[in-house]
């Protein structure tokens, strides 16, 4: 079996609190280039791995592996799974098994995945010490990456916006979390060595807090007394940057007083958050005086690049439906780059983007392939054979499916992914969307990328009345006879007075025009599907919703905007807000002889 590539840093004799920062990003280079050199061989030693630490493992034992550890054996007797197919065995190690049922080491923990449209369902994702090894890993990828594209990072830091979720414990003991939580929670993070590109305005204690409002305002005041030393800011999805850009809205009167008296406001009672932003803290009333004209200012618009003027780039998740976001980050930073620097999920930290400074349109990721098994169901083709990392084709899509470390054997991520280029010998791919997050009335099924662009189509019709689309949610309604789809809308009418109502019932005609043509049958024809309707809600619902999804266990780091939802209590949140609501006012256009036809169930 091929010896894969040493990791970045692996050199015993050499200090690594000394260790050149060129030298450093040198060697994580070099290991990128060896590592999509030869991904096949990478791949099958990782999987060779995989099987013979957990050969004696209950699981693999049911499917008579044998101890085999070679590909087309694995492949020929193990079957693909989804996460239903695991929950028993996961139950069984929740509850206190400590057999040796997914892993020959042990549990350590369990990553939570939230679903917002599953009413705070929680997925529990097994995992074992060593995987915070391998995450570290993709984690020291990334500033070596991007300093190929903006030189000078080093010489100055991050304000990043990063929130841990109090944790829960399963009746066996284990603690339950979300992933970022483990890891900003490990020694990894919070004993890392010095290295001026993992330089954080944010004190590990702000970040530690668990109280998020004590940890946004702490973490706020750190990055404007450091506002000149700011290279790079950012969050972990778009929408949790431009919640702190908005508390920022709120607050800077009070963070102003912070700086002006070298104080800190009461609203902060965690003695040990108060006293790690002390040791940030200078009193300084020319900067409170400069913050207070910037923010006082009618216009919002380069807020960042005005508070922080040295910012190079913007780093947050703007794929998939964070798109949406885009205008608002460029409004905010003046079109600073929205940097999308890696790629990963709770079940495994899969690749980096070895291009950041692309367009959000265009990003792709690089699979590293030493952290999990890959394998890829071409979606759209009659074959579903699954293929190996080395053997997909470019432009076609295909359902991501890993082999971990910590006990998951082909498992169906429920990513989306399209191949668009190599590395060396390895893919590069686009992320497309999230699996099974549709609405469905009949026999219709709308994802969430078509009700994304449908969404978006329509919003155009508020430009000329000065007005904005800051979010949106859905849900099918079934309760009304036929059953119609709903979709809640938050505007800002940026002073304008109210967008007339026949505008917005365009709107609502104008998503049923882009949606497909199963619905358009079900709604113009078959008469199966009621008129959309559009319901207005307060400013500020969107907030409320993301603070009760919060309380729920879903984490301010991964928390993102569920695009459909199904659970009664965030309907029920969402319709007490409506303030108007707007319904299609015709039948959408419907065109029976399209090659869509032909394919209808």
């Amino acid at each position: 079996m091929p010896e894969a590539p040493k990791n970045p840093g692996d050199h015993p004799h050499e200090s690594k609190t000394n260790y050149n920062l060129t030298e450093k990003n040198k060697r994580s280079l070099e290991f990128i280039e060896d590592v999509t050199s030869n991904p096949d061989d990478v791949q099958l030693r990782v999987l060779s791995d995989i099987l013979t630490q957990n050969a004696n493992v209950e699981y693999l034992s049911r499917y008579n592996l044998s101890g085999h550890t070679d590909r087309e054996t694995f492949k020929k007797l193990v079957p693909v799974i989804t996460y239903e197919d695991l929950q028993p065995d996961i139950t069984r190690i929740a509850n206190g098994d400590k057999s040796p049922i997914l892993s020959s080491l042990p549990i350590s923990e369990f990553l939570t995945r939230y679903s917002g449209t599953s009413g705070g369902e929680r997925k529990l994702m097994p995992t074992i010490e060593a995987e915070l090894e391998r995450r570290s890993l993709l984690y020291s990828l990334l500033m070596p990456v991007m300093s190929q594209f903006v030189p000078g990072l080093d010489q100055g830091k991050g304000m990043y916006f990063l929130f841990i979720k109090s944790e829960a414990k399963t009746p066996g003991g284990l603690v339950a979390r979300p992933v970022l939580t483990s890891y900003y929670k490990s020694n990894h993070f919070k004993d890392r060595p010095y290295d001026p590109y993992t330089s954080y305005t944010s004190p590990n204690e702000t970040i530690l807090c668990q109280d998020s409002y004590q940890s946004m305002y702490s973490q706020m005041l750190c990055g404007l007394c450091l506002n000149q030393e700011v290279l790079r800011v950012g969050a972990v999805f778009a929408s949790g940057f431009i919640r702190a850009i908005r508390f920022l809205e709120k607050h800077w009167q009070i963070l102003c007083q912070d700086i002006r008296t070298c104080t800190v406001n009461p609203v902060i009672t965690d003695p040990v958050v108060k006293n790690a932003v002390l040791r940030v803290l200078k009193q300084n009333p020319e900067l409170a005086d400069f913050i207070e004209r910037e923010c006082s200012k009618k216009s919002w618009q380069g807020i960042i690049t005005r508070l922080w003027p040295n910012t190079r780039y913007v780093d947050v998740i703007v794929t998939g439906t964070m798109s949406q976001y885009i205008p608002t980050l460029d409004y905010y930073s003046n079109g600073l780059p929205l940097v999308c620097t890696m790629y990963a999920s709770s079940e495994c930290y899969f690749g980096v983007n070895l291009n950041p400074l692309c367009k959000p349109s265009e990003v792709s990721y690089t699979l590293i392939p030493t952290m999990a098994y890959f394998e890829f169901l071409p979606i759209g083709v009659d074959e579903q054979e699954l293929v190996d990392l080395s053997d997909v084709k470019l432009g076609q899509d295909y359902e991501l499916v890993v082999t971990t470390y910590a006990g998951l054997y082909r498992y169906r991520v429920g990513d989306m992914l399209r191949v668009a280029g190599f590395k060396n010998k390895a893919p590069q791919f686009s992320f497309i969307c999230r699996k099974n997050v549709a609405l469905s009335i009949d026999s219709d099924k709308t994802d969430e990328v078509e009700l994304h662009q449908a969404v978006e189509k329509a919003s155009a019709h508020l430009g000329p009345f000065d007005a904005t689309l800051i979010e949106y949610t859905s849900y099918a309604d079934t309760t009304t006879i036929p059953g119609h789809y709903v979709i809640f809308w938050e505007l800002s009418l940026n002073g304008s007075t109210q967008v007339p109502a026949s505008v917005l019932e365009d709107c609502c005609l104008a998503i049923e025009e882009s949606l497909n043509s199963v619905y358009r049958q079900g709604r113009a024809s078959d008469k199966s599907i009621g008129p959309l309707e559009i319901k207005i809600v307060e400013n500020g619902t969107f907030d409320k919703l993301m603070d009760y999804a919060i309380n729920l266990g879903a984490s301010i780091n991964q928390y993102k905007t569920p695009r459909c939802v199904k659970f009664k209590p965030i309907i029920e949140l969402l319709s007490s807000k409506v303030v108007s609501s707007y319904f299609s006012p015709k039948c959408p256009k419907w065109a029976p002889g399209h090659k869509q036809w032909n394919n209808v169930n």
